[in-house]
């Protein structure tokens, strides 16, 4: 079923005009993300989020900026149909896949004799993410007793880390899961996580993302607004742009141009560099 998952991933055929893949906005060698602020999908239609990471996926409790997804099963069906992404009815793709020449057996193969179905080809492509698990890093070494682990300035980043991000940024992901506004400017095309539940409360709030990989997730933020980790670090230093609801966790930290510094060496320590994934014709 992994296999088959990630042969579903890098084919283009998912999508209308065969022309993009799920691979193609979430790139192994970015820590699947794809760079841009913006992910370009089917006729160069592009949406209103950035691209969020799908290492360690598996341990999200939901999913998307919002949370609009509860499993990486239903989360599948979003891009496929979605009209800025892959634009595909899932009837359609459920076709390609029936009277393709080896898919019917690759999915009878890892279905017990089953044809591909809703069911089995968003399986598939949930079996595969929950594959994409990061690497340790110097922090772990750190946390198993490795005092070497850091250089002295990624200490005091990790010192100032621990002080002013961990309360949201936390654990082994790196993420508390939660919701947050970080005092971004809010529009009214994109409300965050208000569009799902339908309260003035969650207005301007989206997911807190993970901070594992973080240097090679750039650009940042739910819609890509910066472009280094110096900026974001920038914003956080700031107190954020004072957006209504903006959580009281994001306040001034009037940091030092060392300590900004530092910080951002801590940051990139959370890199694993993983070898690619193999990608399947």
């Amino acid at each position: 079923r992994v296999a088959l998952g990630e042969r579903l991933f890098f084919d283009p055929l998912l999508s209308r005009d065969r022309s993009i893949s799920c691979g193609s906005c979430h790139l192994p060698e970015m820590a699947f993300t794809d760079g841009r602020q913006f992910s370009v999908g089917v006729g160069g239609a592009t949406g209103l989020r950035n691209a969020p990471s799908l290492l360690n996926v598996a341990y999200r409790p939901t999913l998307f900026w919002d949370g609009g997804a509860l499993f990486l099963e239903s989360q599948a069906l979003v891009p496929l149909e979605d009209p800025h992404e892959m634009d595909l009815a899932i009837a359609d793709a459920l076709d390609r896949l029936r009277e393709h020449s080896e898919y019917p057996a690759l999915f009878a193969e890892a279905f017990d004799g089953q044809e591909p179905t809703i069911q089995t080809l968003t399986y598939a492509l949930a079996a595969f993410q929950r594959t994409l698990v990061s690497a340790p890093v110097a922090l772990d070494r750190y946390h198993a007793g490795d005092d070497a682990a850091f250089s002295a300035a990624e200490r005091t980043g990790f010192t100032l880390f621990e002080q002013h991000c961990q309360a949201c940024h936390e654990g082994p992901q790196l993420t508390s899961d939660a919701f947050e506004n970080n005092g971004t400017a809010v529009t009214d095309e994109d409300p965050g996580r208000e569009r799902i539940t339908f309260s003035a409360v969650d207005r301007g709030t989206f997911r807190v993302p993970s901070l594992r990989a973080v240097a090679r997730t750039a650009p940042y933020f739910h819609d890509g607004r910066l472009g280094t980790l110096a900026e974001v670090v920038d914003h956080y230093d700031r107190g954020g742009d004072a957006t209504p609801g903006q959580s009281p966790r994001v306040r001034p930290l009037r940091l030092s141009d060392s300590d900004k510094a530092a910080l951002v060496a801590f940051l990139e320590t959370l890199d694993d560099r993983p070898a690619p994934v193999r990608r399947t014709p």
